[in-house]
């Protein structure tokens, strides 16, 4: 039965706000006759509702409908469900506590990811791979970044964001989804120079207003712009955060196999030449797919990979870091003024282009694409020349950096390599916190990609755990 106050409430039930749930959970059934009213509010489906898998060709047709960046378990759902068991990659926790502490919260990720049916296996390397991986990127003037990492696989993760989210309930959580939180409710206190905006609550769309001792923002990143718009209404302190801009490529599987045996999902870092710009490989599928992304008012592209299923190729998405100065500051609505034009160019489907097509500055046709030695996994897109769609310094680092790339791991930039655009990766206006994850309104809380603090699935895990003892010191 819905309460008109909890304790604490969460606003998203991505992997921040599972895990913070997570921590309230463990931490306040420790003290007796102390455990907290939990509120998990969620604009999606519950994770068994969400359907993004044709079962005969392994990827989502419908994006939309299902509603693959919203739900339960957030858009990692719907990832390739890889873990990144490093606190450096996908941000860096150390901004928010001490080393060991940040090491600790991946092993806490990593621990609890385990007691809910991820597979164990780890993937490593050897000493010897990694380091002759890291020679050969250096001789090219890139570096590679070693990292433990676990795979879930995207037909399993819905398994283990169910059996997450069941034991929450199991211990008291509540959960309100398909339903949206549309402001905050802001009161101030006391007087003078100790007068303070303090968080008392949410208002959701059905017009219902929940009072609350701490709140936490973790909506996910398709929750940029809703942050966006509470800083801005609430004033609170942020700035705008960087996004990526680029590609997802994709390469026979053969191609990779040399350095995915060694990571899974291999990062290479990448500085231009030409501009000075920091570009890198993200999200590696092997034997994966290429999907499409329906956003509201643009298109965009990601990739899976199954442990069941498995294609010919394996894709990965290429990146440019971008940001942006005065007077132009708001990197999210650059990034979505890029995905409008490719989506207009690409008449409301992703575009399709073979890597010898841009280098020659042609567009690829159908012809062209029916006759490629490597063949697009994703059907739904519109041949065509990404140069017309993404800004020219961001194609010209996509050229340079892929063909630097192609030194370290051979074939990677042939002419029949496919690349489609638009990937966009959007992080949100970084919401300022203390080390409790506090941001300057009083008990209102932060973690999460949405907030602009994480950039993967362990990082934004993390935020969400210290976010979570942060309430607890507020709250509990």
């Amino acid at each position: 039965m819905k309460k008109n106050y909890y304790d604490l409430i969460i606003v998203g039930a991505g992997p921040a706000g599972l895990f913070a749930a997570h921590e309230l959970k463990v931490k306040s059934a420790g003290r007796e006759g102390q455990t907290k009213n939990v509120l998990v509010i969620e604009k999606g489906n519950d994770v068994e509702e969400r359907h993004c898998f044709v079962e005969e060709v392994g990827y989502c047709q419908h994006c939309k409908e299902c509603n693959i960046m919203c739900g339960v378990g957030g858009a990692g759902t719907f990832s390739d469900g890889t873990l990144n068991l490093r606190p450096d990659v996908g941000g860096d926790l150390t901004e928010f506590c001490d080393p060991k502490t940040a090491w600790q919260l991946v092993e806490e990720v990593d621990r609890v990811f385990l007691e809910h049916g991820m597979p164990d296996e780890l993937y490593s390397g050897t000493e010897e791979d990694i380091e002759d991986l890291k020679r050969r990127a250096a001789s090219v003037g890139a570096s590679f970044i070693e990292i433990n990492q676990r795979h879930i696989g995207s037909d399993k993760t819905k398994a283990v964001i169910k059996a997450f989210k069941d034991d929450l309930v199991a211990h008291g959580v509540e959960f309100m989804l398909n339903t949206s939180v549309v402001d905050l409710l802001i009161e101030e206190e006391g007087a003078g120079k100790k007068r303070a905006k303090v968080c008392r609550g949410v208002i959701t769309d059905n017009g219902d207003t929940i009072k609350c001792g701490c709140t936490l923002l973790a909506p996910g990143r398709v929750g940029a712009t809703w942050v966006d718009e509470f800083i801005k209404r609430h004033g609170l302190d942020a700035e705008y955060a960087d996004i990526d801009v680029g590609v997802r490529v994709e390469v026979p599987a053969i191609t990779m196999n040399p350095v995915t045996k060694i990571n899974r999902d291999p990062k290479f870092h990448i500085r231009t030449k030409r501009y000075d710009d920091f570009t890198r490989t993200f999200c590696t599928n092997e034997h994966g797919f290429v999907v499409k992304e329906e956003y509201d008012d643009f298109i965009g592209v990601n990739g899976h990979s199954m442990k069941t299923k498995k294609s010919k190729n394996t894709n990965f998405a290429f990146l440019v870091r971008v940001g942006l100065t005065k007077p132009v500051e708001n990197t999210t609505r650059y990034g979505r003024s890029i995905a409008k034009l490719a989506t207009t160019i690409g008449g409301g489907k992703p575009i399709i282009q073979r890597m010898g097509d841009l280098r020659r500055g042609r567009r690829s046709s159908w012809e062209s694409i029916k006759r490629n030695l490597v063949k697009n996994t994703l059907a739904d897109v519109t041949p065509g020349d990404i140069s017309m769609a993404l800004p020219h310094r961001i194609m010209m680092d996509i050229i340079e950096g892929l063909e630097k790339l192609n030194e370290i791991i051979p074939g990677v930039a042939s002419d029949s390599t496919l690349l489609y655009a638009p990937e966009i990766k959007f992080y949100a206006m970084r919401a300022k916190v203390d080390m409790n994850m506090e941001t300057t309104v009083k008990n209102l809380f932060a973690a999460g990609d949405g907030t602009g603090l994480s950039r993967d699935i362990v990082n934004a895990a993390a935020t969400g755990i210290l976010a979570a003892r942060g309430m607890l010191k507020t709250c509990g």
